[in-house]
């Protein structure tokens, strides 16, 4: 059940697909060069494997605890918390001016991949951190965000976000917490909230609830909901911290998996009324809530790319010492190691593949995060944000789908033993599983797919990524390389079908929406599929170009051919069916009979 941190891969994901050597040009970032980068995972890695790691299983085992209102982690958290805050990997990404590193967002990436592997209940507290400090720093008046960020930044407090309610889900408009304005500019903010990811912990010294509630005589609906900030202690003038909110926890949930993090139930107001500040205009929280979820549906994704890892390394583990059956094609009767075996040697690459596919995938995508906000040119800066943009729905929704199944071919590998919980691989699969529903389900991140990033601007994000793509399949096929041609013989027609997919959403969206609709998640899952090529692509072009200059890493660079190749090979010649499943069955989906299902 151990873990260790990937830092090869990541580093090399990061030269690839991240492009550190651009990055570092930036401004801002210019201290982020490929090496100190490097020392940052190494040392980073150590952390997350050889202290959290290890108490994953633990944790899981123990949970959390709720009495009086006071919610009690598993007993290692709070001092492991102190210890990460020390690392600086909670405000990784942020200025130095606050409390950050300064490191660009796909380093960030990286850092949260390691961390999410490590110990996943763990991690969702500065997880939700991170959503907080985005939305203040965007949205916050000068004196919020002198107050509140440094602090969160370093840890010291933790955030939270507190949107959703027992009769509002998805539907965030429905939502009935109410924020009643006071003589001193504060608001008096009442109602109850569901799903609190560490509401209430004993980790940190203060905890600030982002919340969104209704003013008095709001519109209805989205256009009527605003956000506060909700501390669970108020914090005086000079900085100390006063006294305590109107604000608790009156419930723990009991969860399929995530055992140590406290899922809370929330209750504003039961006395005179939690206080709280607005942020940002009345009536605006669905954009400064939007901050905050385009932020931690990246954060998901990594998620999965995490759990995703540790449940690869779990099975692999296991195969390599797992005795079970002669060897198929063998002349001994002798039994021999599971890894022998070719379906489990199928099942490992398949994980493996589609591990690095994403992870080149995940760091591509958060790398333009830095280019949107600090690129001099507008054009430049634009264009990175639409990219940024259109991966997101597909690192969240293709991500976490793959992660789940991931960690169940991990379970598979154990065979019986993978579901007895003492082995832990069922413990993946567990965490695995609330990553495709939570921070939007993967449905809606299909649908935003094919509306917000499809449809609004025409397929521009999408015709400007598939350009990115071609020139990739040009360059293979310029290789005097077989496998680079043969990885481009399979990308091509999968490219074809995706823009084909494209081109079939857009005119359809136009015309019934419903429609469309309903060919939303295959094509989520053939934008993952193709992009994932891609990636396993252009990492096979670099790892090439570094053997031909004779790189030390050798065995590392031939087993990156291999991947890419197994994942043009398996993966890539599904795209067919998902292009048919796209734009098939429309009309019986949508006009079958309730009564009939």
């Amino acid at each position: 059940m151990t873990y260790q941190s990937p830092t090869q891969d990541i580093q090399f994901a990061l030269e690839t697909l991240a492009n550190l050597e651009k990055l570092a040009t930036l401004p801002g970032l210019e201290d982020a060069t490929t090496d100190v980068v490097a020392q940052m995972i190494e040392e980073g890695g150590k952390f997350f494997s050889d202290e959290l790691a290890p108490t994953n299983w633990d944790a899981d085992q123990a949970g959390c605890s709720l009495e009086n209102g006071v919610v009690r982690t598993y007993e290692k958290f709070p001092e492991l918390y102190a210890q990460y805050r020390e690392t600086g990997w909670i405000g990784a990404a942020y200025d130095p001016e606050i409390g950050g590193l300064g490191l660009p967002w796909a380093v960030n990436a990286a850092g949260q991949e390691m961390l999410f592997a490590a110990n996943m209940s763990f991690s969702l507290c500065p997880l939700l951190s991170q959503g907080a400090i985005e939305a203040i720093e965007a949205h916050g008046s000068p004196d919020q965000r002198a107050k509140y960020l440094e602090r969160l930044v370093t840890g010291e407090w933790s955030g939270t976000m507190n949107l959703t309610e027992p009769h509002a889900g998805s539907d965030v408009g429905a939502l009935k917490s109410r924020a009643e304005p006071q003589p001193d500019g504060t608001y008096r903010i009442f109602g109850q909230k569901i799903y609190i990811t560490f509401g209430e912990h004993d980790m940190a010294d203060n905890i600030i609830h982002l919340v969104l509630a209704r003013t008095p005589g709001a519109p209805a609906g989205t256009k009527g909901i605003s956000l506060f900030i909700v501390p669970k202690f108020l914090v005086n003038d000079d900085g100390s911290l006063g006294a305590r909110n109107d604000a608790k926890c009156i419930k723990l949930e009991e969860k399929l998996g995530i055992h140590a993090s406290p899922t809370c139930v929330m209750q504003y107001g039961d006395d005179d009324g939690a206080v709280g500040y607005m942020i940002g205009p009345e009536n605006g929280g669905m954009a400064c809530m939007f901050t905050m979820m385009n932020n931690a549906r990246l954060s998901v994704g990594i998620q999965g790319l995490g759990i995703a890892e540790r449940a690869y390394q779990h099975a692999l583990a296991y195969a390599k010492d797992r005795v079970q059956s002669a060897k198929i094609g063998g002349t001994s009767k002798d039994s021999v190691r599971i890894i022998e075996h070719p379906d489990v040697r199928r099942n490992l690459l398949l994980m493996k593949s589609q591990i690095e596919a994403f992870r080149g995938m995940a760091y591509h995508a958060t790398s333009h995060i830095d280019i949107a906000r600090r690129a001099d040119d507008r054009d430049e800066a634009a264009k990175a944000q639409r990219r940024v943009d259109l991966l997101t729905p597909i690192v969240k929704g293709w991500g976490t789908d793959i992660a789940c199944e991931i960690a169940s071919t991990g379970v598979q590998i154990h065979g019986g033993m993978g579901f007895v919980e003492e082995t832990g691989a069922a413990q993946h699969y567990r965490d695995a599983r609330i990553l495709p529903i939570y921070e939007g389900t993967n449905g809606i991140q299909a649908l935003d797919l094919i509306g917000r990033k499809l449809a609004r601007d025409r397929g521009r994000s999408v015709d400007e990524m598939m350009a990115e793509m071609q020139a990739v399949v040009d360059a293979l096929n310029a290789a005097d390389h077989v496998t680079l041609r043969a990885i481009a013989a399979r990308l091509a027609p999968a490219m074809a079908d995706l823009h084909a997919a494209s081109d079939y959403l857009l005119q359809t969206a136009g015309e019934n929406m419903p429609s469309a609709a309903v060919g939303a998640t295959p094509y989520l899952t053939l934008w993952g599929t193709v992009a994932g090529g891609w990636v396993m692509a252009a990492e096979a072009l670099e790892a090439t170009r570094r053997l031909a200059d004779g790189d030390e890493n050798q065995a590392f660079l031939e087993t990156k051919l291999v991947s890419a190749r197994f994942f043009a090979d398996q993966l890539l010649p599904r795209s067919s069916g998902l292009l048919e499943a796209v734009r098939s069955s429309t009309d019986e989906v949508i006009g079958l009979d309730e009564a009939a299902f």
